[in-house]
């Protein structure tokens, strides 16, 4: 590997990890596991900085510049540092019809943040998402990309955030 910085290093099991997400595809496509390499990159070290992206680039056998594109084009990739919860708010059309900007002011209001933005201690942040394939449960989040909640409303928001604290 070209970057040696040790602080860029993953682990032996992240790193075992990915290269279950290589062996799914043909030898010569190994870059075809990049966006199960850069989950995997972010759970380990919490975000997407440059240098990691180019890491995992590197360890892929592709050019930086289209693992960039991946980290920067899906919302699920963080490429700037994040809180310990990052909530991310669906406001796409049904959620919004079912009360997703109210909540969204809700949680502006309550983490004293916007979208985009992380609290002063490094507790939350407040990301804007699209729609998570769960129109039904409307209005909906992620919490670190892996819990969905449903049916939100602004007491299962402060419950949720109480439990998170």
């Amino acid at each position: 590997m070209a970057n040696s910085d040790s602080s860029l290093q993953l682990s032996a099991e992240s790193l075992a990890l990915i290269d279950v997400e290589v062996a799914k595809y043909p030898p010569d496509q190994r870059q075809s596991a990049v966006m199960g390499a850069l989950r995997i990159a972010q759970t380990e070290k919490g975000w997407l900085k440059p240098e990691l992206i180019e890491y995992i680039a590197d360890y892929l056998g592709m050019p930086a510049i289209a693992a960039y594109e991946v980290a920067t084009f899906y919302n699920m990739y963080d490429t700037q540092s994040v809180g310990r919860h990052k909530i991310t708010l669906c406001t796409n059309l049904p959620c919004t019809l079912m009360g997703a900007g109210e909540l969204a002011e809700h949680l502006k209001n309550k983490l004293g943040i916007g979208f985009g933005e992380t609290t002063e201690d490094g507790r939350f942040s407040l990301k804007e998402g699209e729609c998570m394939g769960a129109c039904g449960d409307a209005p909906m989040c992620l919490h670190n990309n892996h819990k969905m909640h449903t049916h939100l409303t602004p007491e299962k928001v402060d419950e949720l955030l109480d439990k998170l604290k």
